[in-house]
């Protein structure tokens, strides 16, 4: 299993982590794991892409992967756009904007850097999401 910011990575951790910051996100339920990096952002991305921290890998939901680069890029707008363009299956799969719920739970929930630009993006994205996945 995968460990994203060193902790296992499990149905109950992906609630938890989503509830703490988003109380009314339901249907947070994934069913497609794969194997995942579980720290992509472009720290560990080389531009001949090549990987690095590798420590983290394992299986984890379809989608968080994709949805951790997203969520590094989300100050950038213009990079956001072509990491939405290049992984929509996985971000735009159920499981998928489970993921991006969970990383924007970590940006935004409890713990949020008020200087963090990515907030405020993070908040809005995620009340979208939060209605996509009450309705699924």
């Amino acid at each position: 299993m995968a460990t994203p910011d060193t902790e296992l990575i499990t149905q109950a951790h992906v609630d938890e982590v989503i509830r703490a910051a988003f109380p009314t996100a339901a249907n947070t339920g994934v069913t497609s794991w794969r194997a995942a990096h579980a720290d992509l952002n472009w720290a560990n991305v080389t531009i001949e892409f090549c990987l690095f921290d590798w420590e983290d890998w394992g299986m984890a939901p379809r989608g968080l992967d994709s949805a951790s680069l997203l969520a590094a890029s989300l100050a950038v707008p213009a990079l956001a756009a072509r990491v939405r363009r290049e992984r929509r299956a996985d971000l735009e799969s159920r499981d998928g904007k489970v993921m991006r719920l969970f990383m924007l739970a970590k940006i935004a929930g409890p713990h949020a850097h008020p200087a963090d630009p990515r907030v405020e993006l993070a908040r809005a994205e995620a009340r979208e999401l939060i209605r996509d996945l009450q309705r699924a």
